[in-house]
């Protein structure tokens, strides 16, 4: 009996270890994700703000620009 306890003490250790490390990796990429969504919010605020002003075309590679 002494023996399954040992064992199911050290599950549980090397489970609780594992859910503590799943834990930081979850905290480290929700971090990113709002960092980077705070990135894609200020860029598509600019492009709004660009398409309001109604400058900033776009030339494409096969289009010449209007000064030619």
């Amino acid at each position: 009996m002494a023996g399954m306890t040992q064992a199911l003490e050290e599950q549980i250790a090397h489970l609780t270890r594992t859910v503590e490390e799943l834990s930081d990796v979850v905290a480290t990429q929700d971090a990113e994700l709002r960092r980077l969504t705070g990135i894609v919010d200020l860029l598509a605020q600019r492009a709004r703000d660009r398409e309001a002003d109604g400058g900033g075309g776009v030339i494409l590679g096969d289009e010449r620009p209007p000064h030619y």
